[in-house]
């Protein structure tokens, strides 16, 4: 597997405000109403702080796009009208804002209230999956990523943007996230600031992955270190 890793602190709007939420389980009726209502509100500054690292990362995506936990709808201002999504999004206090949105940019929506560690669609079915704050919070990380794997076709692209555990040459963030952690997973139904989900990436056996490490000049400490990029299916041929 070929890896290229990149590191940027530039102050590029990229700031954050989207609330992680959970892609796999939304069992708690108040919470999932909260967190659907928080993105819902946060989305106009989302798209402020991060409009422009997201138009890059989405640029050149296919026809047919699988998003695995969608939420409202933030990354749909940046897909081609006409584009079809098939949204993994198992939170149903989601759905009613994600189907507006998807009038609203003219996307063809698909919606499926499954979790992103059991996607019901075929093995090599999709050319694209995108997740943005999302890998945070499912319960198994790694086998959620082997499920992307498994419904991108050969060549397929994982297009990601999470928030990651910061490294230790960051210790006081790495003593918010530590102090913060319990609280935040409750609130946020389930959302860990201390994942690595770059080794977890690492590990998953992909043709080609591609990581750019930053941080953003945001009060959210928690969520301050991310990663976004891309990785490729292996080919069918090649050792998982």
């Amino acid at each position: 597997m070929d890896t290229i890793a990149t590191d940027s602190f530039r102050n590029d709007s990229t700031t954050t405000s989207q609330a992680c939420h959970d892609s796999a389980t939304a069992g708690n009726a108040v919470r999932g109403r909260l967190n659907a209502a928080v993105l819902r509100t946060s989305g106009a500054y989302g798209h402020l702080m991060m409009g422009r690292r997201k138009r890059r990362l989405f640029a050149g995506l296919p026809p047919t796009v699988a998003e695995i936990g969608p939420g409202t709808g933030a990354n749909l201002r940046y897909y081609r009208p006409g584009t079809q999504l098939i949204a993994i999004e198992p939170n149903r206090h989601m759905h009613a804002p994600l189907r507006k949105a998807a009038q609203r940019y003219g996307i063809e929506l698909e919606l499926r209230d499954e979790g992103a560690d059991a996607i019901g669609l075929p093995g090599a079915s999709v050319d694209a999956v995108v997740s943005t704050l999302v890998l945070c919070t499912v319960p198994d990380p790694a086998a959620t990523l082997r499920e992307v794997r498994r419904i991108l076709r050969p060549g397929g692209r994982f297009l990601f943007l999470e928030h990651v555990r910061a490294g230790r040459s960051h210790p006081v963030l790495r003593m918010v996230q530590r102090s913060v952690a319990r609280p935040w997973r409750w609130f946020f139904e389930g959302c860990d600031v201390l994942r690595d989900t770059e080794a977890t990436l690492a590990r998953t056996g992909w043709a080609h992955l591609e990581v750019h490490r930053y941080h953003v000049p945001t009060l959210f400490l928690p969520i301050n270190t991310q990663i976004a990029g891309t990785a490729l299916r292996t080919d069918p041929e090649e050792p998982r």
